[in-house]
Parts: C-alpha cells; structure tokens; sequence
C-alpha cells in the first residue's frame, strides 16, 4: 500500500461567541514552524521534538492567526489514519484551550470579522501584493498527501485525476456562510480560494519536465511571490515524495476526512496502474474542470455534479457512487471498498458538514429570527462534532482569562 497522510486547518474560536480569534501564535508559544506554503516547510513536524507536539503530531500556523493546522504521520490504512486526525484535533484544541478558545473544524467563519495575518516577512509581502484577496483569506482546508515513487509517476497521477477532483469538492462540501450571511454555495472556501492567480484545475503536463517548464514560467511572471504559491488543485510536493490533493474543505466530521484520504489514495493507485498500462488521460479541457468545480461548490451533494465521465449533469449521490465504482478495484485490494461505501452513504444519508451547518442555523432562527445567535449555535455544534471521538473532555484545571492577541 501506498502511505498517506493529511494536514488539517481548524478555526480557532471563541467558545461563547463562536467569533474566530487570533490565537495561533499564542497556542504554539514561540514554537511556530514555517506555514503551509512556505519554501522550508516540513511535511510533518520532527518526532523528536516532543517540546512542541504530542506522540509525533504537528501544528503549524498558518495565513491567519485565527486558524492552526494540524499534519498526521504517513499512515498505511483508514484505521491507523481516523485516530490521527481525531488526536491532531486533540492537540489542537488543548492549545486553544489554555488561551480560552476552542478550535472548529469549519472551512470559513459563518461570522464576517476581520481576521489577522500571522507576523511572518513572507505574509506580510503576500498581504501587499495581493490586497483583498490575502486579507479576506480565512479558509481552512484539507490537503491529501500520497506517495509516489517518482516525480515522472507524480506527473502522470496529476494528469489522470483532474478530471475527478470536482467529486471530492462536493463531498467535503463545510463552508455555507460567509461574512455573517449565507452564500448560497455548499463550499464557498472554493469560492474564496480560487481567487489566488494559480488556483483551479490544472492542464495535462504529460512529463515532470513539462511541469517544471509551468511552474518556472509562473515564476517567471513575476506574479508570485515563490514556488509555494503554485495552488494547483493538485501539485507534486516540494519537500516530499508525494502528490498533495488540495480541493477539499475541511470535514466537520473526522470520519469523513478520513473517507476523503482513504478516496484519494485510491484515485492515485487507479492513475498510476493506467499510467503504467498505457492508458492515456481523459482529454478534458481545463475550462470545463473549472465548471465542474464551480458546480461542486455551488450545490455540493444536494443537486447535480457534472460527472466525470461525461461532464453532463447528473445528480451528486449518483456521480459520487460513480467515483466509488470507479476505484472499487483498488479499494477492494486494499480491504477498504466496504469502508468507503458505507462512508459514502453516510454523508448522503446525513448530509456534509455544509447541510449540518445549514440545519442548526435553519433551527435556531425559525425561533428567534436570522440574527447571530444562529451563527454562534452553528458554531457551537462545530466545536462539538469537530471533537466527537477524542477521548472525552478536554480536562482543564483552571479555565485562563481570554487572551485576545493583536484583536484591537
């Protein structure tokens, strides 16, 4: 089997309010390791470093000060990845929890607040280079690492799953509000996101050198600020041996973030075995991939996908079993295709984090009217799905005043 492994980025909010707070800095206590994209980061924080994390997880600031990021370890299977993710929250919101807050694992901020770049040289240029678009950039998303054998194999897995991506777009779908209204999308994170000048789908690069010659001439343009700002949908990492799926919000549910990963996997064993057959990418253009992914975040499971093998519309739980049909081969080779369409029925059958947001809004104002007390409920039951399946509660001697950094 191949490994696999993720980062996760949780809000960071007040447990009363629901309001996000600018506590990062302040939970790693000096001990801040280089953010998602810069050019020295790690992959996931040393082992031996126990002063700054627990039992080999990481956390990483990140953009915002309102948010921190979470990474597991390289795991071999769906069992040995869920304890992660639900160990990563853990330590996270133990750290919130000495500075008063709580962490979420929201893909926007249902409440429209200013949010707060992290003191770092590097974000600092982005935040002028890119104005509106930095400074609005509070979005908490999931990240899929796998492992590839070669840069050649990494190259031909980008090309063969870019016209599926959309899929995990709508089943990851957890961002309905945004700015203290609802945006009418199941995921407005890829709203947001897409914003950024590389962003999006990507083309068919057919060889590593074909990718690089992109890459450089991306750089080349003087428009980014370095390499970590290439946000393809899907990328070869720089520091690792792995492919990284970005599409995804972050799950409000560990287990379905773990259902995202165990999908991933699959969709880059199934591309690496037709590379390797000869089988050549489904020659879809990139303009259409990007309707696919507009259509992903505008209705997420709740209407039509357009489906990967025709890209004509069809409702989402059927595109979405497709995909599963699809990898069955490989999921049933690695004892997971009972798992993952038992996952599947789930989120149809509950809806995704997006749906739950939605419901708890929907319940608090029908009594009291649309006014915050239904974003901060929404909020509330973030924080108590985000820790379901972390051992209890957070066992905190003395509750500290509320340290509220740089919210002036």
């Amino acid at each position: 089997m191949r490994t696999f492994g993720v980062e996760e980025e949780l809000l960071i909010v007040d447990p009363d309010t629901g309001e996000p707070l600018a506590l990062a800095d302040a939970m790693l206590s000096g001990r801040r390791m280089a953010a998602d994209d810069a050019p020295e980061r790690h992959y996931v924080m040393a082992d031996t470093d126990k002063t700054a994390h627990d039992d080999g997880m990481g956390l990483t600031a990140e953009l915002k000060l309102e948010q921190i990021e979470t990474q597991t370890r390289p795991c071999l299977e769906y069992a040995e990845l869920l304890p992660q993710i639900r160990a990563g929250r853990l330590l996270a919101d133990k750290a919130a929890a000495k500075n008063g807050a709580r962490v979420a694992a929201l893909a926007t901020s249902p409440f429209g607040l200013a949010s707060h770049t992290t003191p770092d040289p590097r974000y600092a240029r982005m935040l002028e280079r890119f104005g509106l678009t930095a400074q609005e950039q509070l979005t908490c998303g999931f990240h899929v690492h796998t492992f590839i054998e070669s840069k050649d194999e990494g190259v031909a897995v980008l090309d063969r799953i870019r016209d599926k991506l959309a899929v995990l777009t709508a089943l990851s779908a957890n961002s309905p509000f945004w700015n203290g209204v609802r945006t009418g999308f199941e995921s407005y994170r890829t709203q947001a996101w897409n914003r950024w000048p590389t962003s999006g789908p990507s083309g068919i690069f057919t060889t590593y050198s074909a990718y690089r010659r992109v890459v450089t001439r991306l750089l080349d343009s003087g428009v980014l600020l370095d390499e970590g700002m290439i946000y393809f949908d899907a990328r070869l990492s720089r520091n690792h041996p792995t492919v990284e799926v970005r599409v995804a919000d972050v799950c409000l549910r560990a287990e379905d973030a773990a259902l995202i990963a165990v999908l991933v996997r699959a969709l880059v064993e199934s591309a690496s075995r037709d590379w390797r057959a000869g089988v050549d990418p489904a020659p879809v253009p990139t303009v259409l991939l990007r309707m696919a992914a507009w259509q992903a975040s505008s209705s997420g499971m709740s209407g039509e996908l357009l489906d990967f093998g025709t890209f004509r519309p069809a409702p989402a739980v059927d595109v979405v079993r497709s995909l599963v049909d699809y990898l069955a081969p490989v999921l049933a080779e690695q004892d997971e295709l009972a798992l993952a369409r038992q996952g599947v029925e789930d989120i149809i059958a509950r809806g995704t984090g997006s749906t739950e947001q939605r419901r708890v809004w929907d319940a608090v104002t029908e009594k009291t009217g649309p006014d915050d007390g239904g974003l901060g409920a929404v909020v509330a039951h973030a924080v108590d799905v985000t820790m379901r399946g972390t051992s209890g509660l957070l066992a905190v001697d003395e509750a500290p005043e509320l340290l509220r950094v740089r919210q002036s």
